[in-house]
């Protein structure tokens, strides 16, 4: 559940070294007269003692969707002497204006503009923090590229510095079916939420129809974009490192969608850095699983007091990178808890990481090379199924499955048993010389660790447009029958394959629904040789990693009183009509509904994202996906129904989206957008 607070065994903290006053809708203006609104928690005494300030900036309104989340977090950071700051985005929330699509140059400006009105009120002194966590982690980075004088230090959590490699729209040049559409369609439904007529007065229905209006289904513009061009480049910093000066708190999982940012930014970056990768899914590590949980915000703390107090907190003279390396277990769609333990590296890359080389053979992975006969990989469309979610939240079923539900569409590749435990920490790739029979392919890979029982649990995967194999900028069509060597790199991840388990290769030219597929099956030729090879970062543990001072417990501070109108729930359903020979994923999430005490609001959702694919007919791939939005108080009630739906042939892709809200029982709008796009080697 995206904005619900699980139970979990965090410290709830309701003392602090300083009291705290709230103080509900702010308005901060922008120099167009837009107005954004904010939610300040502040020392009670700050006028009379001014504090730095700590600014969390994002679309996903602070008086009802994330008012549970935000009241573990910004109270706590006023209680210990900071001014806490939560802004609706332009366009989002209570805040004026249209939101017009992710990461604009408009909302870098006005956030400029909010850190100098911070700068400006009686009950500042210091300097300013950033934080926030995916939309507000890429925001961070964004906006300190851009090098306002008052903002010192930021903390991003589970983000990226590469729009187009790393986030929910592309990944190795390939189209992101499993998020592309649900994130739109998210976003079309998020947008369309009003503002609350008891803060912006009777203007709010004005301004909530033109809302519905103005705002555009962000997907209809990621879909012209199927290269990396410039606009993909706007918003990602790794386009120019050094435009970032202020130190950088990198922060994620190995369960999130958005780890590989993290090595990158270490390497990156030329001023102070740090990094943080425990076994989290895109939640914030003191309440995400899989656990273990840690004391998040005291870590925070530790980094605020030192760049915004200049207090020396000892954090500096820690390593560069803290990451947790998983251990070998069964393979479940969810874990509270992922054994493991922690490391540090003092910088990145490690100098002393080691590139152990496995080479293909018929169904088996050699440290010898030895050249064999050529592998044909074939496609097969519901390879991919039992993936798991592309950015699991922490919702059960998120993660991927055994393996074995897969192995039998792909074509895997075994090690012997190890004799000894082996770590791993970084990037593995997988370098291959192949040839396609089809000018357009996929190449996904899959990396298992194989329990002697035969289990097998998902490590890591990639995937490359073979289009794309030298350019994300610049794709080329393949040859059909020409050889090209081509790489492909893995997610980072930490990790230890026990003593008697197996390293498991699995490559295939599909992987339904994270892949959208390519217009024709392709089957690739796969010719083993010196020049074809699994490359994994072996790790050697070193004394630092005893050294390492535990975490402190989670804690927080209280939680908002809310009443349950409806508890949540989740289904993933995997299915195949033996007739028809469509395979379909019925995925399912009701966040419920709740009433808050604070404000009287009660909001809730449920979101239903159905995927199918016909076995062998890669043009029959559809995806659909529902929205049920739900906000109001007392008399003033509002619902609203999304439905989106994408689909392709062998030239266009084809978008579907509709809109319709309500005002109590009334529809007060109802709108369709259709378009086609042509596909540009996607």
């Amino acid at each position: 559940m995206v904005f619900n607070v699980r139970e979990s065994n965090r410290i709830v903290r309701t003392e602090f070294p300083r009291k705290v006053r709230e103080m509900n809708n702010v308005w901060i203006p922008m120099s167009d007269g837009t107005r954004l609104s904010a939610k300040i928690w502040l020392p009670e005494d700050a006028d009379q003692n001014p504090v730095p300030a700590i600014l969390e900036y994002i679309p996903y309104r602070k008086n009802d969707f994330t008012a549970l989340r935000d009241s573990l977090r910004h109270p706590y950071f006023a209680g210990h002497g900071y001014a806490s700051i939560r802004v609706d985005i332009r366009g989002s929330g209570d805040s004026e204006g249209i939101l017009y699509d992710e990461y604009l140059k408009q909302e870098q400006d006005d956030a400029l503009e909010v850190l100098t009105w911070i700068s400006e009120q009686p009950w500042f002194t210091g300097g300013i923090g950033m934080i926030g966590k995916s939309w507000g982690g890429f925001n961070g980075l964004q906006v300190a590229a851009r090098r306002h004088p008052f903002l010192k230090a930021i903390i991003t959590l589970c983000s990226t510095d590469d729009r187009y490699a790393d986030d929910v729209h592309y990944k190795g040049g390939a189209m992101l079916a499993s998020d592309m559409l649900w994130w739109a369609s998210t976003m079309l439904a998020y947008n369309a939420r009003p503002a609350d007529p008891e803060v912006v007065g009777e203007a709010w229905r004005d301004n909530w129809l033109e809302r519905l209006e103005k705002t555009p289904p962000f997907v209809e513009e990621w879909v012209r974009h199927q290269r990396r061009d410039d606009y993909w480049k706007h918003g990602s910093v790794c386009e120019n490192y050094e435009d970032i000066e202020i130190p950088v708190y990198a922060v994620g999982g190995w369960a999130d969608g958005y780890t590989n940012a993290i090595p990158r930014l270490l390497e990156g970056l030329k001023g102070p850095r740090k990094g943080l990768i425990g076994p989290w899914a895109h939640e914030y590590p003191e309440m995400a699983v899989p656990g273990p949980q840690i004391g998040f915000l005291q870590e925070c703390l530790r980094w605020w007091d030192y760049w915004l107090k200049g207090e020396d907190t000892g954090i500096m003279e820690e390593p560069m990178l803290r990451a947790w390396i998983q251990e070998s277990v069964p393979p479940q769609t969810d874990y509270f808890i992922r054994p493991g333990h922690w490391v540090a590296e003092e910088q990145w890359p490690p100098a002393d990481l080691i590139n152990k080389r496995y080479y293909l053979a018929q169904s088996k992975l050699n440290t010898d090379i030895a050249d064999g006969k050529e592998i044909k990989v074939e496609s097969v469309q519901q390879h991919g199924l039992h993936a798991g979610v592309f950015c699991p939240f922490g919702q059960p079923g998120d993660l991927p499955g055994d393996q074995r539900n897969e192995n039998g569409y792909a074509v895997v590749f075994d090690s012997e048993p190890v004799d000894e435990p082996v770590h791993i920490l970084g990037h593995p790739s997988f370098t291959v010389d192949l040839s396609s029979d089809k000018p357009n392919a996929l190449l996904s890979v899959r990396l298992n660790d194989v329990a002697p029982d035969g289990s097998s649990t998902r490590v890591t995967w990639g995937l490359l447009n073979l289009t794309h194999r030298n350019s994300h900028e610049f794709p080329e069509y393949l040859v059909p029958g020409e050889k090209y060597s081509v790489k492909v790199d893995m997610n980072a991840i930490g990790h230890k394959l026990e003593k008697g388990h197996r390293w498991q290769l699995a490559i295939s030219p599909t992987y339904w629904p994270h892949a959208w597929p390519s217009p024709e099956e392709a089957t690739l030729t796969v010719y083993p040789s010196e020049k074809t090879f699994l490359s994994l970062p072996v790790r050697e543990p070193k004394t630092i990693d005893l050294e390492l001072q535990p975490f402190q417990h989670p804690e927080t501070a209280p939680v908002l009183e809310k009443d349950i109108l409806r508890e949540a729930e989740r289904t993933r359903v995997i299915s195949h009509d033996v007739v028809s020979n469509v395979w379909k994923l019925d995925d399912f999430s009701d966040e419920g509904a709740r009433k808050l005490h604070s404000n009287g609001i009660e909001y809730g959702s449920t979101n239903r994202n159905i995927y199918t694919v016909e076995e062998g007919e890669p043009l029959s791939a559809k995806v659909r996906c529902d929205w049920t939005l739900s906000v109001g108080k007392d008399e003033w009630q509002t619902n609203l129904e999304t439905s989106s739906v994408m689909s392709a042939d062998e030239h266009y892709f084809y978008l579907m989206n509709r809109l319709v809200a309500y005002e109590g029982e009334e529809e007060v709008f109802n709108r369709k957008w259709e378009t086609k796009i042509p596909r540009e080697f996607v």
